[in-house]
Formats: C-alpha cells, sequence, structure tokens
C-alpha cells in the first residue's frame, strides 16, 4: 500500500485545505466541490484528508459500519448483538467515473432472490462510504443515473436497492468530495447544490511557492515513509485540533446576530431555496469551532459566505463562480447584531495557526472584450453584398446577442451513446420496451419474461412446492429506451460577409443559446471556424459548453468564405471522433449564409464536401444567416447537399420552429439505415 502525501505537506491551497477540515470537523457541512485546472493538487489533499479524520466504532462484522450504541434496525446484516465493536479509520471510497449501477448501490443476486426467496446482497461503495469520505474524481463527468442514485442517498442518508419487487435498505451518510476541471464541463445544477462548499484552485504564480512545491513532491516520491515520517507531528496536531473542534462544536453559540446577518447574505445574493442558509450556519459555526471559539463572529459568517454561496448563485452555465466580496461587506455591516462586531472590512482569521487561512476569494473573470469604440465604426460586408466581396480585413470581435430558448434537434433512429437528453437510445433507465437474453451480468430483470421462460420447465424440473424453479437461461434481461447524449459540431462561417456586426451578433447569440440547449441536454460540443482561406478547429469536441462559448466570444471576422474547407474540416473532426467514441452519433450545425468564395470553383467544391455527410447519413441543420432585401437561397442548398434541412436565425427560437424536429428527421430518414 502506497504511503499519501501528508495533508499539512500541501503548499498553499489554504481555501482547499479549510474548507476539507471543517467537514471533518462537521461533516453535516456537507461536503466539498473543489473546482480547478489540472494539476493543482485536488486529489492529492482529497486523499491526504482521510488519515486526519478520527477513527470510528463499528459493529463487529458488520458490513455496513453500524454504530455501536446506535445500529441501524434496518441494517442487511443485522439485527446486531449488544457489546461486539471495534474501532478503525474511517475510510476514503473512490467512485470510478465508468462505474456500473451494481457497483455503486450494490448487487442483489436475482436467481436466489426468485427461486429461495433470499435476500443475497453483496453491498457496494455507498455501503463501504457510509460513516467516511466518497471521494468522485472527475466529478462532473459522472453519468446521469449514478448522479440520480448519490443524490438519492446524500438526501435521505440511505441507499435502496429494488429489483423487482425485492428490497433492500441499509444506511449511507457520508461525506461527498468532488473535484472537476471545468474545461470539461459543468455539474447538473441539483448535484451541485448538494455539495455544502465550493473552492476554486489554481497554480501559484510565485516562484518560490511552486519551487517549494516541486521540492516536496520530489522529496516523497523518493522516499515516501521518510517524507511522511517528517511530517508525522503536524500531521498528529492537526487530527488532535479536529477532534478538540469536534468536542467543542455543540457548545458554539450561533445568535440571532449572526443568524440574521446569514439571512440577509442568501437574500442579498438571491440564492434558490434554504439549503445555502442551513449550510453558511452550519459552516459559520464549524469556523468557530476551529478557532476554539463558542462563539460565532461577523469574521465567520463572512467566510462561510464565501465557501457555501458562489456556486449557489450562478443563473446559467456560463456565469463564473463567485462573489461581490464589496456587497457582501456592505450586507454584513448593514445587518450586523450584537452577536458580531461588522468587522467584514478586514481580512477573516479563522484560527490560531495552522492550515486553513483566510481565502475564498475566486479570481474574477477577465474584463469583457470588445472596443466601446467600436460600434460607431462603419461597417461593411452587410447581407446582399456579391459573392466575390469577401476579401475584407479582419474585424475585431463583437459580443454574442442575448440568448434564447431553442427547440431541440434530434438526431434520428435509435442510438447506442452516453446516457443525456437529446435522441432516443438504448440505455440502461428509461421506460421498458422488451426483454432479451443477458448478455454478460443481468442488471434489470425482466419479471414477466423471465416467469414465461420458466413455466414450461416446471415438471421437467421436479417442481413440487409453490416456488418456481428458475435457471440462469430462464433469466431476461429489460430493454430500456431512454435518451442520449450526442456530439453537436458547430460549424462556424467567420466570414467578410457575415462580418456585419449587428448580423454576426445575432450569429453569434443563436449559438450560445444552441450551446445552452447542448448544456441542458449532456451533449458534448465542438467548434470549427472558418475565414480566409482556411478552416481550424476552435476547440476540439469536449463536454465543456462554457469553453465553447469563450472561444465563440473571442471569434474575429472577415476574409473570404472558404465553405469547402470548413465542411472538410468538420468532416475530419467526426471521423476521428467515430475512432474515440463510435457509439455517440453526431449533429452537425453548419451556421452560414451559404456563399463560398476563393480558390477554383468553391461552390462546387463545397457541393462535394457536402455529399460527404449525406453519404454517411449525418444528421445536419443549415442555420440560414442570410439578411438584407436579396436573398440568395445558398443556405437552403447546401442543406440538400447534406441532406439536412435549413432553417433561419428567427425560425430557431423555440416558439417559432415546432416542425423543425420533423424535418430533420425526415430529411435523414432516408439516407440513414435505422440502428
Amino acid at each position: 500500500m502506497s504511503t499519501p502525501f501528508p495533508f499539512t505537506a500541501v503548499v498553499g491551497q489554504d481555501d482547499l485545505r479549510l474548507a476539507l477540515l471543517l467537514n471533518a470537523v462537521s461533516p453535516a457541512v456537507g461536503g466539498v466541490l473543489v473546482r480547478g485546472e489540472k494539476g493543482t493538487a485536488k486529489s492529492t489533499a482529497v486523499r491526504a484528508l482521510s488519515a486526519l479524520m478520527p477513527e470510528v466504532d463499528v459493529v463487529s462484522g458488520c458490513r455496513f459500519s453500524c454504530a455501536p450504541a446506535s445500529p441501524d434496525p434496518a441494517c442487511p446484516d443485522g439485527p446486531h448483538e449488544t457489546g461486539a465493536s471495534e474501532s478503525r479509520p474511517a475510510r476514503m471510497v473512490e467512485l470510478p467515473v465508468g462505474a456500473s449501477e451494481d457497483r455503486l448501490v450494490g448487487a442483489l443476486d436475482i436467481e436466489r432472490a426468485l427461486a429461495e426467496g433470499v435476500k443475497a446482497f453483496e453491498p457496494g461503495l455507498l455501503a463501504d462510504a457510509h460513516r467516511g469520505i466518497l471521494y468522485v474524481d472527475e466529478v462532473n463527468l459522472l453519468h446521469d443515473h449514478l448522479v440520480d442514485l448519490l443524490l438519492d442517498a446524500a438526501a435521505m442518508g440511505a441507499s435502496y436497492v429494488e429489483r423487482e419487487g425485492v428490497s433492500v435498505r441499509h444506511a449511507s451518510k457520508f461525506l461527498l468530495v468532488g473535484t472537476m476541471n471545468p474545461e470539461e464541463g459543468e455539474l447538473r445544477p441539483q448535484l451541485l447544490d448538494r455539495f455544502g462548499l465550493t473552492v476554486e484552485v489554481a497554480a501559484s504564480r510565485e516562484p518560490d511557492q511552486r519551487v517549494e512545491v516541486v521540492r516536496r513532491r520530489l522529496a516523497h516520491d523518493d522516499d515516501p515513509v521518510g517524507f511522511a515520517a517528517r511530517w508525522a507531528d503536524e500531521e498528529a496536531a492537526v487530527r488532535a485540533r479536529i477532534v478538540a473542534a469536534r468536542q467543542l462544536l455543540p457548545s458554539v453559540c450561533l445568535g440571532d446576530g449572526a443568524l440574521r446577518q446569514i439571512a440577509a447574505t442568501c437574500a442579498a445574493f438571491e440564492v434558490d431555496g434554504m439549503r445555502a442558509d442551513i449550510v453558511m450556519a452550519r459552516t459559520a459555526t464549524a469556523l468557530a469551532a476551529w478557532a476554539g471559539r463558542t462563539d460565532v463572529l461577523a469574521e465567520d459568517v463572512r467566510q462561510a459566505a464565501l465557501l457555501a454561496l458562489p456556486h449557489r448563485r450562478r443563473r446559467n452555465p456560463f456565469d463564473a463562480p463567485g462573489l461581490d466580496e464589496d456587497k457582501l461587506d456592505e450586507t454584513l455591516e448593514e445587518f450586523g447584531g450584537q452577536d458580531g462586531d461588522g468587522g467584514g472590512d478586514d481580512d477573516p482569521d479563522p484560527g490560531p495557526d495552522g492550515p486553513g487561512g483566510p481565502g475564498g476569494q475566486p479570481e474574477p473573470d477577465d474584463a469583457p472584450q470588445g472596443d466601446g469604440d467600436a460600434a460607431a465604426r462603419p461597417e461593411a460586408g452587410e447581407g446582399g453584398e456579391p459573392q466575390t466581396s469577401g476579401g475584407g480585413s479582419e474585424q475585431s470581435p463583437v459580443r454574442a446577442a442575448e440568448p434564447f430558448r431553442t427547440k431541440v434537434l434530434s438526431v434520428p433512429g435509435l442510438g447506442e451513446g452516453a446516457a443525456g437528453r437529446r435522441s432516443r437510445a438504448r440505455t440502461e433507465h428509461g421506460r421498458t420496451t422488451g426483454a432479451r437474453r443477458p448478455q454478460g451480468a443481468l442488471t434489470k430483470l425482466h419479471l414477466a419474461a423471465t416467469v414465461q421462460a420458466a413455466a414450461p420447465h416446471q415438471r421437467a424440473r421436479g417442481r413440487s412446492g409453490p416456488g418456481l424453479v428458475v435457471r440462469r437461461d430462464d433469466l431476461r434481461q429489460a430493454t430500456r429506451e431512454g435518451r442520449e447524449g450526442n456530439l453537436v459540431l458547430f460549424v462556424v462561417d467567420a466570414s467578410g460577409s457575415m462580418a456585419a456586426r449587428q448580423r454576426m451578433s445575432a450569429v453569434k447569440g443563436a449559438v450560445v443559446s444552441l450551446l445552452l440547449d447542448a448544456y441542458q441536454r449532456r451533449d458534448k460540443v465542438g467548434l470549427v471556424t472558418f475565414r480566409g482561406s482556411a478552416a481550424e478547429v476552435a476547440l476540439p469536441p469536449t463536454s465543456s459548453v462554457d469553453a465553447a462559448a469563450v472561444r465563440l466570444e473571442s471569434l474575429p471576422t472577415g476574409g473570404r468564405t472558404p465553405l469547402a474547407a470548413g465542411l472538410l474540416r468538420a468532416h475530419e473532426v467526426l471521423r476521428v471522433e467515430r475512432l474515440r467514441d463510435p457509439a455517440r452519433r453526431a449533429l452537425v450545425v453548419v451556421v452560414t449564409d451559404g456563399r463560398a468564395t476563393g480558390g477554383p470553383e468553391p461552390v462546387a467544391l463545397a457541393g462535394r464536401a457536402a455529399r460527404l455527410f449525406a453519404a454517411e447519413g449525418t444528421a445536419c441543420v443549415v442555420v440560414d444567416c442570410e439578411s438584407g432585401p436579396v436573398r440568395l437561397g445558398l443556405a437552403g442548398q447546401l442543406a440538400g447537399e447534406l441532406g439536412g434541412t435549413a432553417v433561419t436565425l428567427d425560425e430557431l427560437r423555440a416558439d417559432s420552429i415546432a416542425g423543425l424536429v420533423k424535418d430533420v428527421q425526415g430529411s435523414v430518414q432516408g439516407s440513414r439505415r435505422v440502428a
């Protein structure tokens, strides 16, 4: 077994260490979500926390970690006799992103349950994590059905396993810790709200601190045991401080003044629901106990707000988490009560020396790009200009118009891709559509089909009692239909014919609207742009729709219109993605006015490139951006070559394209074999 990196040896990351320690003091805070770029000690700090957690008393032999003083009356291993107990370290259980449902909640032996009526249950990770830590690395990539199970367990403090009328329940209360890189996609709002605290981490830009990080990492890799021994005293001191804070926690007084500040802060930042108020109250109490105090001060409330509110005030996935600290200080000062001294103007000091200093201050986003004088400049390239006029110089990026709700665009047929919310697919969850023989382990029993398969053989099997004699060959797997996530590849024309600021702003607004829809439907997205003489992959396929929005915001325009190059580059992107993920189907959204200029026979070349998509049956939609009094209808012709459909910017809105999905499906149905 490898020796973990000591928690107290982590350099910097004060907010991260403080948030983890507060949850060690008071697990009721609700866990921690750690957001940050790769290589910032997220996983290292989380894995090191388990060594600091106090030991737990458990009933001897209980696979579900029941407490000897109050064992779970519904424990599958119960009832438990009094007196048999033991102490062991608190567990840290890691949930792999690709885990199965049975691995998470446990597995029930269906054959024994049907034939013998025996609840033969093998505990899963939720049972292992009871009274410990459940750690999910890359939690934003967790499949939706596992997220649903986590939400249920976190809300009820118990896990339920249901298999066709046979159920097992066991307690499952754990400290949920997740780490994620926002560039790879965001979390579902329901799961995001389940994390009590959130922390933004980034690598230090101070050379001395970076040198110390490298020095300690190399020292640990060379001699893990010796390195851990050098930090043993610091680890023991923090462990003792956690125990002391836990003992002090019930004595901490959360006065009316602090409660009023908490309520006013949550109201001022317009967070949804009441969970934020409760988490802030528990966090402020834990901060006071960690500092060795029995009263909650304004500085505790301020620090609690910086840890508990940033991820709860986001209104859409493109909003960066964070708080306006000036507004926070004004609110605390205005509603300061007798319990606090209104000390929001000073940097908070959560306690005596040790891990967990002031912080919780995410870096603000860069100032929006753009030129305030640019809007007043005369513009070129309005709609209706001839095809040969697209050779203008590059223009500065324009801001996207206000996004709007779009109607769903789906891929026809029945897929088998990753779970999502866009197109029809065979999935592990959804409505039951039939039954088949299981391929591998049985996961979803189709009871009626199983009974029907076993019934004709009962006399031959010597059945003499009321029980049904079931063999392995009789079991039938339920086939279910749900929804899958797709790869939505945007191919955006950024040439001079699209460069009018008003039109490009509307185009970007439409693409941002489609990106928001892709976020909600759990799609992967990619972005290909073309202008001048070539096309480029502005964003390789990723789960991070906000990264696509950032690239789109800074997209320059100008130059000729190499439509064929854009289509060929998109075709190459799809070819590579099919090799990486053959089950994920694609939806190509071409945003253009349909013009093609530059090079020999640009229109004919674009037509040949488009017919590659039609030959492969790729679902395509052309968003027609042509404007002006003269309309050439080139986008509609391109849609015909692609085997897809065309829709104008106005028709893209949800209240204007009721028949668009049928058009997309109908146009591709003939060129694609339904799965």
